[in-house]
């Protein structure tokens, strides 16, 4: 009979609570990561940023291990739709990206961004480090200090992360549903239509 391994309080392991322990295909580079609402159309704006050297969506911060898009929109997992970022911090720092995560989304807004409704589209950043997450809550107060609303953004340690559907990546560069491409190319700033 297989056994579950437990944690310190007795109850059984969970794997989708581990830190993300993925590390960037080059020692030089880091990874970052964003929630901030529908994931397609925050990838396409990470992937012009120079010094953005990958980008994957998927799901993270939530209780169901191997979750899929269909599990996530139930709203039972807790997952948040979130783009992972390998970047060059000689190239682009983490604050050039937490700057393009404030302005791609209304972080004043719980579980919501537009029409998309649900706790899988709620603005959060997940740090890899102390000093991102540091940064992060620095750039959380300084962006509070231009909004009368109260930021909900979470600032959280980057848990494990379960890359998306294939059907899911770069899925406005290559198109989505209607075979409309939109320009991922470095410094492209086209105005970024979301569509399903």
């Amino acid at each position: 009979m297989a056994t579950t391994a437990a944690d310190n309080n007795g109850l059984p392991h969970n794997p989708s609570l581990d830190p993300d322990t993925d590390t960037p295909d080059n020692p030089d580079h880091e990874f970052a990561e964003f929630g901030a609402g529908c994931f397609w159309g925050v990838e396409l704006a990470f992937q012009r940023v120079p010094g953005v050297v990958k980008t994957e969506v998927g799901y993270s911060q939530g209780h169901t291990p191997d979750p899929t898009y269909k599990l996530v929109c139930t709203g039972t997992t807790n997952h948040v739709e979130v783009v992972r970022v390998q970047f060059d911090p000689k190239v682009s720092p983490y604050t050039t990206l937490l700057d393009l995560f404030w302005s791609r989304h209304n972080p004043t807004t719980p579980n919501r961004q537009g029409e998309d409704v649900g706790a899988q589209y709620r603005s959060g950043i997940y740090y890899y480090n102390e000093t991102q997450a540091r940064l992060a809550k620095e750039s959380k107060e300084a962006k509070q200090l231009e909004l009368k609303e109260n930021i909900v953004t979470e600032i959280l340690p980057a848990k494990k992360f379960y890359i998306a559907e294939e059907y899911h990546q770069q899925y406005l560069e290559n198109g989505g549903g209607q075979g409309l491409k939109q320009c991922a190319a470095k410094g492209c700033n086209d105005p970024i239509r979301c569509y399903g």
